[in-house]
């Protein structure tokens, strides 16, 4: 009798779903390795992570180490025994854990692979105006999401779809593909192909979200700067510089955003990129090419408004720009 024990890692949200679908189709995941209760809130309670909750409604055992290349960590996996780790949305693995199981390491990444490798497929796939992505399952090598393909699946992103929903969508697909991968592995049905036989015409980066690549830049065309905001929505969204005569610069987000029809506001000569105005009720804002309309914005320090409400409650924007 083969040994079929699986050690699941992950932490977030995104990796529960794929936990869930792993023991609901009666895989043997003996433990999990997730990232150790961290403080969180204005409480600054310790909370556990997503992955870790869910293990412990499973009778799961959960390892949380600190170091992954601690000793007494490592030991604690070969005691479980298992043949295959399957990581999902976890952090980088040392090699001291990635070589260890027989049949290797098995990652889902949010991306059609080679495409997209990084922190933050999803929305890189939106923010640069892409029309499709998937999901991918392979397997952990040495640098990071280079490792021979197993299985990939393929979805259209919405015209106006944002990465949550993308996200959710991605998540479910995910699970049902990381466990196809699995069965066909133990069943040995699967070939593994090099991410080199893939390569179309370009590979796109997907690099961790940082202030300054969330950061609008108004002299882009309309499309692309709808295409940031989506990109970033719900989390960590969008921003700009509210920049006001006589007033502090304040931090402005738009967090979701239209594509204004071309008509709209046309009629105001010399105004540059990043120029407010409210047209027909509506709050516009110019961009390289077209316009924008803020459907939904955040002034700093206070809640997220309706962008109609944002333009009916706000004194003459003339002068005002967001830079």
């Amino acid at each position: 009798c083969m040994n079929r024990r699986i050690i699941f890692m992950g932490t977030p949200a995104l990796a529960v779903a794929s936990l869930n679908a792993l023991v609901d189709a009666r895989m043997e995941v003996v433990a999990v390795v997730t990232a150790p209760d961290r403080p969180a809130g204005r409480g600054q309670q310790l909370r556990m992570s997503a992955v870790k909750e869910r293990a412990l409604e499973l009778g799961l055992p959960v390892l949380k180490p600190e170091k992954l290349r601690a000793p007494d960590f490592l030991a604690q996996l070969d005691v479980l025994n298992a043949s295959l780790y399957i990581v999902v949305a976890f952090r980088m693995l040392p090699e001291a854990v990635w070589n260890r199981p027989a049949r290797g390491t098995i990652n889902l990444h949010a991306s059609l692979l080679p495409d997209y490798r990084g922190a933050a497929p999803i929305n890189w796939a939106i923010i640069n105006g892409e029309r499709r992505t998937g999901v991918s399952t392979f397997f952990i090598g040495a640098d990071i999401d280079t490792g021979d393909i197993l299985l990939r699946e393929e979805t259209e992103i919405g015209t106006e779809e944002n990465a949550g929903a993308l996200h959710d969508r991605l998540m479910a697909m995910g699970a049902d593909l990381l466990t196809r991968t699995v069965k066909d592995l133990f069943d040995d049905t699967l070939y593994n192909i090099p991410q080199s036989e893939f390569v179309g015409d370009m590979v796109h980066d997907a690099p961790k979200l940082t202030r300054e690549n969330c950061r609008i830049d108004w002299k882009l065309p309309s499309q692309r700067v709808h295409d940031l905001i989506r990109g970033l929505h719900p989390e960590p969204g969008a921003w700009s510089m509210w920049r006001e005569q006589g007033k502090p610069d304040r931090q402005f987000k738009v967090l979701r955003s239209k594509v204004a029809p071309s008509g709209a506001g046309s009629g105001r000569k010399g105004d540059g990129p990043g120029t407010l105005f409210v047209h027909e009720g509506k709050l516009l804002v110019r961009c390289g090419s077209g316009m924008i309309e803020g459907s939904i914005v955040q002034m700093e320090g206070k809640r997220p408004v309706d962008g109609e409400a944002f333009a009916r409650g706000s004194r003459d924007l003339h002068g005002v720009v967001l830079g």
